[in-house]
């Protein structure tokens, strides 16, 4: 099984921590959808990242379609998603506040990053890292300090979605630590586990 795209992506970083947790072999090639677009293109038309080849040849693109194939396929009783009910709902929720929040997050980076001065338009980049912070807030509220993990006492895609949102927080220049400690301290946390440290990308 191959694994393309850089854990820098939050997407990317999304779906190796979920093959570790599932104790999945796999290789990683750490392809960037920018620096390596055309290289990126032969596995995903549309040069994005992350893309996941299947011992059989098969490509799984976008990180949501991944992460249904690996519950179906490895979770079983203990899928990071839960199959069916209200536990399934409440962490599709967590994770579609966090992905959205990723989405957000990376829109304002981009624009600030890669358009010229003087057709920036900062209230779009402040409306952008004002979702953000709202969703985060949003995920800091659920946080039981007394408890090891989000949802169901365990590990679930509520908390790899948290996870990755948080790390992107903070690298676009929110503070986390002051805005929301609850959810800073679970990240942290999570950060020693094997699946997070071991995904983990080279520093910059």
């Amino acid at each position: 099984m191959l694994l393309i795209g850089v854990n820098r992506s939050p997407y990317t970083r999304r779906v190796a921590i979920t093959l570790k947790a599932y104790d999945v072999p796999f290789e990683q090639r750490p392809l960037s959808g920018f620096a390596d677009r055309a290289e990126v293109r032969a596995s995903n038309p549309l040069g994005r990242i992350p893309a996941l080849v299947l011992d059989d040849g098969e490509t799984l693109i976008d990180s949501g379609a991944i992460i249904d194939h690996l519950d179906e396929i490895y979770g079983r009783d203990r899928a990071l998603t839960p199959a069916s009910g209200a536990d399934r709902r409440a962490v599709l929720k967590i994770a579609a506040l966090m992905m959205g929040a990723c989405d957000k997050g990376l829109q304002a980076a981009y624009t600030r990053n890669h358009t010229p001065a003087e057709r920036i338009h900062q209230p779009w980049i402040d409306d952008c890292n004002a979702q953000v912070t709202s969703a985060l807030l949003a995920v800091d509220a659920v946080v039981d300090p007394t408890r090891p993990y989000l949802l169901l006492g365990r590990l679930t895609q509520a908390d790899i979605t948290a996870f990755v949102a948080e790390r992107l927080a903070r690298g676009i220049g929110l503070d986390t630590e002051a805005q929301m400690p609850r959810l800073r301290t679970l990240t942290r946390k999570l950060a020693a586990e094997f699946p997070f440290s071991s995904t983990e990308p080279p520093a910059a």
